[in-house]
């Protein structure tokens, strides 16, 4: 796989998508701060230091060989804010997509505009399937999800139902709504 796949600063209309990074710790933190982003996927909000030391361990990248992890957060240019994030673990034979967006930017596309950029990026490296696990009962990140084009499956992982896209298919992530 090529570094830049996972390196790459990315743009989108509204965002700067630039690689995680430990500097990004203490504005991440207090952008995740809402308990209620983790509603759906268990846990807390983490702390500054742990928020440092998880930076850095993404930052790394991945110990096996057999794939890549790409994580960006995401710098709304109109004002500087880091609003979120958006990751993909890259196999060979596909990519997985999170992301999370801070509650104050919640309900402004910037969610499905992020990982459309980034969905475009592994698209145009190569990338011939997509993949996201969502909680049920998750529907924001179900909307995106379909604004991206992946559509859901009868397939779950720990109680999340798997979303898929066939990017050699597809003509192209949809608008979104």
């Amino acid at each position: 796989m090529h570094p830049d796949l996972t390196t790459a600063e990315l743009r989108s209309e509204r965002l700067d998508l630039l690689p995680i990074a430990p500097e990004h710790a203490e504005e991440l933190a207090a952008a995740l701060a809402d308990p209620a982003l983790h509603a759906h996927t268990g846990g807390r909000p983490a702390t500054v230091e742990e928020q440092r030391a998880r930076c850095a361990r993404l930052a790394a990248g991945s110990p096996d060989p057999a794939e890549a992890w790409g994580n960006w957060v995401l710098r709304l240019r109109a004002d500087g804010a880091l609003t979120g994030y958006v990751q993909t673990t890259v196999r060979p034979d596909e990519a997985e997509l999170a992301w999370v967006v801070g509650t104050p930017w919640q309900r402004r596309g910037l969610a499905t505009e992020a990982a459309r950029a980034l969905l475009a990026h592994l698209a145009a490296a190569g990338v011939r399937t997509a993949v996201a696990h969502i909680h049920p009962d998750h529907h924001a990140s179900a909307k995106v999800a379909r604004a991206l084009g992946l559509h859901p499956t009868t397939r779950t992982q720990d109680g999340e139902t798997r979303w898929q896209a066939d990017l050699t298919r597809n003509a192209g992530p949809r608008r979104a709504v």
